[in-house]
């Protein structure tokens, strides 16, 4: 029997990366998982990975590593929604695909692309996929480049966690964005897209230079494919229509909130995708594999609706609030008390017998503390040594106040009670703050 050939998957930390690699190896394939970091359940999952910063490493590098493993196959999951920390949408996609169709000779490169056509390409992420693809397409030596639709995974990020998210809410989208066509993908008809190529290289064929479509027969829309994740999940009715100024507001602020590091789902290229719609056509796929495409409620009938599944969707969106108003209850507790409050800040600790210049430079000491905090939590980078911050002092508070000054809290309006309230916030947001 042919041995099975084995298969590097490059940004195996990913929504589509992870599941590709877990359902290869279900099927008895070995595979190679790369990417720059991958969580604790992750490395225990997948084996041996190899956590390398691949975006930015050398051809020659990159064929070493994959010739030191023994890699026949590379599948490149890598990609980024918009310029960030992590690379621009340039360097991650075009860039990284030139040196890896050089990385990658004698080997076939299976690229995860965009649907859609070039005519429709108006972000920096989708021309720059395009771009990707026409190097690989030019320049490789055996290549498949497969373009997925709406991608449905036992794991949610991005699109599909916003996706979850909406259909825990008694709202409809904006009618522009719900009226974009969305064909939907089965993360299974991915992996089992690539199992055939895997197999078909090890019978021998090495003439692979084709592109397709991997997606659902018959597409449906933004709002047709919420409407389905709302009944598979048992979410209520939508009610309410949104305005389409909130869903442009909120992607400006999910654009703030990439400049801090965070990865929300909404930003203005999300939307700009979105109005864009998902489409394809999968009938070559379908001609070259014999496969038949599995629909969305065919996806959905592998996920059960758990507990689980009910409790991110509905915290999902709720993640952003708790975080915003911990770094707004920091950063405006801080210049308050710093501000048109330090007389009275200072006034308290005077009363405890502390001398005025020592009072004073205390307040200024903690106030700035204050606002630290604030700026770590809105930071990705640091937000969970924000948060830890937040609760050590928060207990250092609580603690001087019943030791020094127990009258604060009879506080009529409660300014020391409602530091427990805050406390369990930040734990709370330290549960959320895992976003794979």
């Amino acid at each position: 029997m042919t041995p099975l050939p084995t298969i590097a998957i490059l940004g195996a930390s990913g929504l589509i990366g992870e599941a590709l690699a877990r359902q290869l190896q279900g099927e008895g394939f070995p595979v190679l998982a790369l990417a720059r970091r991958f969580t604790a359940a992750q490395r225990q999952a997948l084996g041996r990975p190899i956590e390398r910063p691949l975006i930015d490493a050398p051809a020659a590098d990159l064929a070493r590593l994959l010739a030191d493993e023994g890699a026949a196959i590379v599948v490149n999951c890598i990609g980024v929604l918009q310029d960030s920390g992590k690379g621009t949408a340039q360097a991650v996609h075009r860039d990284f695909a030139a040196r890896l169709v050089e990385a990658t000779r004698g080997r076939l490169l299976v690229q995860i692309s965009i649907p859609g056509r070039e005519a429709d390409d108006h972000t920096p992420f989708s021309t720059t996929k395009r771009e990707a693809e026409r190097v690989i397409a030019e320049s490789a030596e055996a290549f498949a480049i497969l373009r997925p639709g709406f991608v449905w995974a036992p794991a949610a990020f991005g699109g599909s966690a916003l996706v979850r998210a909406l259909a825990m809410l008694p709202v409809a989208l904006p009618a522009r964005e719900a009226a974009s066509p969305f064909a939907a993908t089965d993360m299974r008809d991915i992996a089992r897209t690539v199992a055939f190529l895997a197999q078909q290289w090890a019978g021998g064929r090495r003439d692979w230079r084709v592109t397709w479509d991997v997606m659902e027969r018959r597409p449906g829309t933004v709002e047709t494919v919420v409407e389905a994740v709302r009944r598979h999940l048992g979410g209520p009715p939508a009610r309410l229509r949104l305005p389409g100024f909130l869903m442009a507001a909120g992607a400006r602020a999910g654009d703030l909130a990439a400049r801090l590091g965070w990865s929300p789902p909404i930003r203005t290229t999300a939307l700009t995708e979105m109005r864009r719609g998902v489409s394809g056509d999968p009938g070559a796929w379908i001609a070259a594999t014999g496969f038949e495409p599995a629909s969305l409620d065919d996806a959905l009938s592998h996920t059960p609706a758990t507990v689980q599944e009910r409790w991110f969707a509905r915290l999902y969106l709720l993640k952003a609030l708790v975080f915003t108003m911990l770094v707004l209850f920091w950063l405006v507790s801080g210049l308050v008390a710093l501000t048109v409050s330090f007389e009275a800040a200072s006034a308290i600790l005077i009363g405890l017998g502390l001398p005025v210049g020592l009072a004073k430079g205390a307040t200024v000491l903690t106030s700035l503390l204050d606002i630290q905090i604030g700026t770590m939590i809105a930071t990705r980078r640091t937000a969970r040594l924000g948060l830890w911050s937040a609760i050590a002092l928060s207990l250092l508070y609580v603690l001087g106040a019943i030791l020094f000054d127990p009258e604060l809290w009879l506080d009529p309006l409660g300014a020391m009670v409602k530091t427990l309230p805050a406390l369990v916030l930040t734990l709370v947001a330290l549960a959320l703050l895992t976003e794979r």
